[in-house]
């Protein structure tokens, strides 16, 4: 039976249900829901890849060349989801390089692995589930490091930087994007607030493990020093997503958040509609003359050495 209760946000994957989640929330079980969600929203990505990659490609293409990868290079690529920045850069290394991609969430890994052997480069690439906090790579064993829209969702920032510089050779370099503050990414963000009133539900928690976490590039930049990085170093980069109409884009935020499509599977048609309605109402100032959705968003791109 189906519950009378109001409905929460799309975002990319996490965010609504770590913006709800208690903070004192074991980290062990938040690591596992990170997992089933990731895995479970695996399948969306694989639908709507083309989409997102069509705007975020060249975030992929800047990490590449902050990290300095070239030709012959071993790079890891850290919560490569569905293989980017991974393939990519597979691309730049050529035959005698290697990129190692992790991920936690197997489900995603599979779609990246299916990826990487359509395009013919899956013998330069290889997939390994692996958690950040625990990198499972010998020291000093690679040339160059990249994450992209990844180290937000990591419990123990710390720690992760901590493991990015023991595994890369001294004066390697490691590049990473996060996003802007809410209001500068709409593409996750839009409509937010209104759905949380429709939901019933708190305010975003600050510091919660969800896409805006570390807008503020200062908690990022003491982290990669702390752990012993040099020449830290950001730059603001635009990311525009395009939608055809804006039943694509709702259709898009309901494919790649598992949170939000379980949500939804417990609401009546009527709070269903209203959901969906408020995420279409808020898109309005992005509609183009012919329909379509032109959004552009604020990333951040911050590069380091070991």
């Amino acid at each position: 039976m189906k519950r009378e209760v109001q409905g929460q946000t799309g975002r990319e994957n996490d965010e609504e249900r770590n913006a709800m989640s208690d903070q004192s929330q074991p980290v062990s079980q938040l690591k596992q829901q990170q997992r089933v969600d990731w895995n479970a929203a695996a399948a969306g990505w694989k639908q709507w890849w083309n989409v997102f990659e069509r705007a975020a490609q060249h975030v992929s293409d800047r990490l590449i060349e902050l990290a300095d990868v070239r030709s012959g290079y071993r790079v890891a690529d850290l919560a490569t989801g569905i293989g980017e920045p991974a393939i990519s850069a597979a691309r730049r290394v050529g035959a005698g390089g290697r990129v190692v991609a992790f991920d936690h969430s197997s489900g995603m890994l599979a779609v990246a692995r299916e990826r990487a052997a359509a395009l013919g480069l899956d013998n330069l690439l290889e997939f390994h589930v692996g958690d950040i906090e625990a990198l499972e790579a010998d020291e000093h064993s690679f040339d160059a490091a990249l994450c992209r829209w990844g180290l937000m969702f990591v419990p123990d920032l710390d720690s992760a930087a901590r493991g990015i510089r023991r595994a890369l050779k001294p004066g390697a370099r490691f590049a990473t994007a996060v996003w802007s503050t809410p209001d500068k990414v709409p593409m996750i963000s839009l409509a937010g607030d209104a759905m949380r009133a429709l939901a019933g539900l708190p305010p975003r928690q600050a510091g919660a493990l969800d896409p805006f976490r570390l807008a503020d590039v200062s908690i990022l930049t003491r982290a990669l020093q702390a752990a012993g990085f040099s020449e830290v170093r950001s730059e603001p980069l635009e990311v525009v997503f395009e939608f055809a109409s804006t039943g694509e884009f709702t259709r898009f935020r309901e494919g790649v958040s598992a949170p939000l499509r379980a949500m939804l599977e417990q609401v009546t048609s009527e709070v269903r509609e209203k959901i969906m309605r408020a995420a279409a109402d808020a898109a309005a100032p992005f509609r183009r003359s012919d329909g379509s959705l032109r959004m552009p968003n604020l990333t951040i791109c911050v590069a380091a050495r070991a």
